[in-house]
């Protein structure tokens, strides 16, 4: 008897994101607001009791398994139990594009988690989940816990938030863009001055933007060309180190207005921002 279940894997955006800091093991302080969208990758856990292994159903070209998210976070949540578990065989439906700052990996990790956490009926808790996630990545802990939140420190220090849920679009230029190298590059503003939770929505683009923007059209001709683009029809922001981008509309037919008119090779999609997690609504469901 084999138990299956499929769960949505949502990407995130970052709606500011503020370097306020550098640590002293190199790490860079953070504040930044996520909000879900209702778009994203899909992942398949089937248990196979007469098995053991942890297995992908296709595994990814080029990325072996010990370097794989899903991989390490369904081994990592195997070592809290001593008692023999079933094997698995995971299967993923990719939408979300790689190096493209809106969470993917970290999605799919915190999908496989609290997927197998409820296969498995380990019964752990988010405060459990969200720390085996952070030892996978810093933007897991939010797709565990699963709330539009204010993320301080790396990211990890979250305080649920509720920022409109209105509709992106959300634009990949023809690039993939290596966070490490965004956040080594000498000219990254590192001492954007702290903010209090409450002006994150007050929308004073000013005060809340995306610190790795200009060095990332700089270093990307193609993310800058397509910002340029997008902000003829309002604020174009980066999310995360990029490379896509997003533009707020108060409508979904507003977002895909300018969405079918946007440049050719250009590719993208139209979602709503949601605060609770598409994974978190699924997995109500199945209780």
């Amino acid at each position: 008897m084999t138990a299956t279940i499929t769960l949505p894997s949502p990407a995130k955006l970052n709606l500011f994101l503020h370097i306020v800091g550098r640590r002293p093991d190199g790490y860079h302080e953070l504040q930044t607001l996520f909000q879900f969208l209702d778009y994203g990758d899909d992942i398949t856990l089937s248990l196979n009791p007469e098995q053991s292994d942890i297995r992908l159903e296709s595994p990814i070209s080029g990325v072996a398994d010990e370097d794989n998210l899903i991989i390490r976070a369904a081994r990592a949540l195997a070592k809290k139990t001593s008692g023999d578990l079933p094997g698995v065989t995971i299967g993923i439906t990719k939408r979300l594009p790689m190096g493209g700052g809106l969470g993917g990996g970290s999605s799919n990790a915190a999908t496989t988690l609290l997927g197998l956490n409820h296969l498995w009926q380990l019964g752990l808790g988010l405060d459990e989940l969200a720390e085996i996630g952070l030892t996978l990545g810093a933007d897991v802990p939010v797709f565990v816990r699963g709330h539009a939140a204010f993320g301080e420190g790396i990211g990890e220090k979250l305080t649920p938030a509720s920022p409109p849920e209105d509709w992106f679009l959300v634009l990949k230029p023809a690039c993939s863009i290596n966070t490490g190298k965004i956040f080594s590059e000498q000219g990254l503003t590192r001492d954007t001055p702290r903010i209090r939770i409450a002006p994150a929505f007050e929308g004073d683009a000013s005060r809340c933007r995306n610190d790795c923007e200009d060095v990332v059209r700089r270093l990307y001709p193609e993310v800058n060309e397509s910002m340029e683009w997008l902000a003829e029809f309002g604020p174009a922001r980066l999310t995360g180190t990029g490379a896509c981008i997003f533009g707020r509309f108060p409508t979904e037919s507003a977002a895909r207005i300018i969405w079918e008119s946007k440049p050719s090779g250009i590719t993208g999609f139209v979602a709503k921002g949601v605060n609770v997690s598409p994974l978190h609504q699924k997995l109500t469901e199945l209780e």
